[in-house]
């Protein structure tokens, strides 16, 4: 559900080669960094020069074959090879072999721009333009993202091989569904944008998904080309004591404190009050003391009072804190539409980029109402954030858990209609669903997942909550119908686990998108559940509703779905890793 867009630029030339290269450049570094691992270790174990130089037959040769072999399991082979080989020739220095990477994405992407009259037909009518502008802000942090992440990869250290790989998954992730929002944005306009932007970004699209496919297989392949394992079970015991141990990127002891206290104990950046005890009165003006990236973290104290203003928490804001005073006397409120005219991706009355995200005791809420449909009270990008005695109050799309790794605990989501969406990987850990009163045609969906691509390590993991419903709700359950949840993309994943189901979700327990849309490729399963709702007698016999074992649902647990204890931990909050 998000839409964007380009607008012309001082320097448009610049621009497009640095923005609108988006998500495919980077993946394509990765793969081309692969892609020399490779053909490097295999030139060395089957041949005897060593010449890096060297322009013959063997060195292409040798070249094609590992190109091939990275490529085999990707599902778009034809565009994996013609990129890679366009950007290796006859070189196996992995240095050239990224720089000529990074050369041939720009090109194709810039090609497929130039070659397209997008650009100068899409301001027909608000929607379109306002998806476009959107679609701007996505690729932008597509870029952001996937050059950060290839910039941590530096002399790629086989002893940190496993949390790259981690990484990696989640930042391409990232970057499928940042391409995937911008193209949702053109839902609902007129004329043929849409078509002319999918058709842009198919390449890109294409790269990435690619790049995913390729850091799912490496493990398999490095074995496959005879290279020594960096697997973590033969990791040395030194490395797998650091591996375990807490980001040293998060909370400092002292902040660890900082968050255990009490408000009245706060030692907070900066204080905003509604009645100006604060230094500021508004939240977005304590924003700007923000310093930029900065690795320190900066902690906003938010006293008591409705706050009604759009908050964003920018992609340079990063280890930012919000320190409420409660989740229902801190409330952040906004009533932002896509009826009224906003696109989804801009409703959010809070939306948060900024990678470290904290917030405790804080409530976020859109006030639209059920007739105004999608109206986002939070947005969340943060890689690594954490959400502790929150509540997230709408109707309509609620909680857009948006993209990368997320936890909740002791949260409150009350909403109607797909509440809890997204394409994250996000773990619900002693949360409450509440589900509200609709509208008189509509029916309930508690969440609604956007995994589009089956490598993806994403999937909305509710781990010992409560799904319940609000009096006014119960009144009309027998007409407006209450289901877990629905297939909102082809590979939607959701897990229900060790929770409470409340009688009011049907039998079948999951809904079907529209048709057979993604019956089979889904993956919805539900697990040591209790309350009259949790009986899985009748539930839909789709493909894709799965019986797992505890073992098996044991991998959906925050300790190992998102490496919480490395970054849950260290910031106080209750945490359970494993299952309760």
């Amino acid at each position: 559900m998000t839409f964007g867009g380009y607008k012309d630029s001082p320097n448009p030339g610049h621009q497009k080669k640095k923005k609108i290269a988006i998500i495919g450049v980077s993946s394509v570094l990765l793969v081309a960094m692969v892609a020399a691992v490779a053909v490097g270790v295999t030139r060395n174990h089957g041949s005897s020069k060593t010449d890096d130089n060297a322009n013959n037959g063997g060195d292409v040769s040798t070249s094609n074959k590992a190109i091939q072999t990275l490529c085999q399991p990707t599902d778009y082979r034809e565009t994996c090879e013609k990129t890679l080989t366009s950007a290796a020739g006859n070189t196996s220095d992995y240095k050239a072999l990224i720089k000529a990477g990074f050369q041939v994405a720009v090109e194709e992407l810039n090609k497929a721009i130039a070659n397209s009259t997008t650009l100068r037909e899409l301001a027909k009518d608000s929607r379109t333009n306002q998806a476009l502008e959107n679609c701007k802000e996505l690729i932008e942090y597509a870029i952001d993202d996937l050059q950060e992440s290839f910039d941590k990869i530096g002399a790629f250290e086989y002893s940190k091989f496993d949390e790259y790989l981690a990484d990696l998954k989640v930042w391409l992730s990232g970057a499928i569904t940042y391409e995937q929002t911008c193209l949702d944005g053109f839902e609902n306009t007129t004329g043929d944008a849409g078509t002319k932007m999918k058709q842009v970004l198919k390449t890109a699209q294409e790269i990435t998904k690619n790049g995913l496919a390729m850091v799912t297989e490496t493990t398999q392949l490095l074995t496959n080309l005879n290279i020594e394992s960096v697997s973590r079970r033969l990791l040395s015991n030194d490395d797998q004591r650091r591996l375990q141990e807490p980001a040293d990127h998060w909370f400092s002891e002292g902040q660890r404190r900082l968050l255990a206290a009490t408000v009245d104990s706060v030692k907070a950046d900066v204080v905003v009050a509604k009645d100006g005890s604060g230094k500021y009165k508004t939240i977005n003006e304590a924003l700007k003391d923000i310093p930029l990236k900065s690795n320190k973290t900066f902690v906003i104290h938010i006293k008591a009072g409705v706050y009604a203003e759009h908050v964003m928490i920018e992609k340079h804001m990063t280890h930012v804190t919000f320190i409420g005073d409660g989740p229902t006397k801190t409330k952040i409120t906004g009533s932002k539409n896509f009826v009224d005219g906003t696109p989804t991706f801009k409703t959010a009355t809070v939306a948060v980029v900024g990678n470290y995200f904290f917030a405790k005791d804080i409530g976020f809420e859109n006030t639209a109402g059920a007739e105004k449909h999608q109206a986002v009270a939070l947005r969340v990008s943060s890689d690594m954030s954490v959400f502790f005695n929150c509540r997230m109050d709408g109707h309509q799309d609620t909680l857009y858990a948006h993209a990368h790794r997320q936890f909740y605990r002791d949260c409150t989501i009350s909403g109607t209609i797909d509440f809890v969406f997204g394409n994250s990987a996000t773990v619900f850990q002693n949360c409450t669903m509440f589900v509200r009163k609709p509208m008189d045609n509509q029916q309930c969906i508690v969440t609604a997942q956007g995994r589009t691509d089956r490598r993806e390590p994403s999937a909305l993991i509710l781990q010992g909550c409560t799904i319940a419903a609000e009096p006014t709700y119960l009144a009309v359950k027998d007409i407006n119908r209450a289901y877990l949840g629905r297939p909102w993309k082809e590979f939607s994943r959701t897990i229900i686990m060790q929770s409470t189901i409340g009688a009011f979700i049907q039998p079948e327990g999951w809904l079907p998108w529209m048709g057979s849309f993604g019956l089979n490729t889904c993956f919805y399963a539900e697990i040591g559940n209790k309350g009259p709702g949790s009986d899985q007698a009748n539930r839909v016999a789709w493909r894709g509703v799965k019986k797992i074992t505890l073992d098996h649902a044991a991998k959906f647990t925050p300790g190992q779905f998102i490496g919480g204890d490395k970054w849950i931990k260290p910031t106080g909050v209750p945490y359970t890793s494993t299952l309760l």
